[in-house]
């Protein structure tokens, strides 16, 4: 529904209709609540510890295209902004998740190298003998 990509695939006189302006608000607080949720509570989270980052940025700018283009849609002068917010959250989601995948998989490595430690190790003296003592860290 949004009138870039209804300009783009010339469906802009099938899909408009009077008060779509309220169904784009509508899909969009979903989207941004839904979607957003992660970052809105990362940036609680950093915020709280007083340390923003990345969640606080994402947060910042998904917040700003909401709030923005839902006082447009309600009578303020400018332009709707949901397209881009949708597209931000869906973006920085996938992101989220390749980087969480990512984490995860190197945990699983580094137990998996763990598992291959040997609880016992073995130190060589001056004298040729051989002294077995335990590793501690095990």
């Amino acid at each position: 529904m949004a009138p870039l990509i209804q300009d783009l695939f010339g469906t802009k006189d099938i899909f408009s209709f009077q008060g779509d302006g309220y169904v784009r608000f509508a899909l969009a607080t979903v989207i941004f609540f839904y979607g957003g949720w992660p970052f809105l509570r990362g940036l609680q989270s950093e915020l709280k510890k007083k340390q923003p980052g990345m969640m606080t940025l994402i947060a910042l700018a998904i917040s700003v295209a909401y709030l923005y283009s839902s006082a447009v849609v309600f009578g303020l002068e400018g332009k709707i902004f949901f397209w881009e917010l949708a597209t931000l959250i869906d973006i920085m989601l996938l992101g989220h998740w390749i980087e969480m995948r990512s984490v995860m998989g190197a945990s699983a490595a580094l137990e998996e190298l763990v598992k291959l430690m040997p609880s016992e190790a073995h130190r060589l003296r001056e004298d040729g003998s051989i002294h077995w003592s335990p590793l501690f860290w095990v």
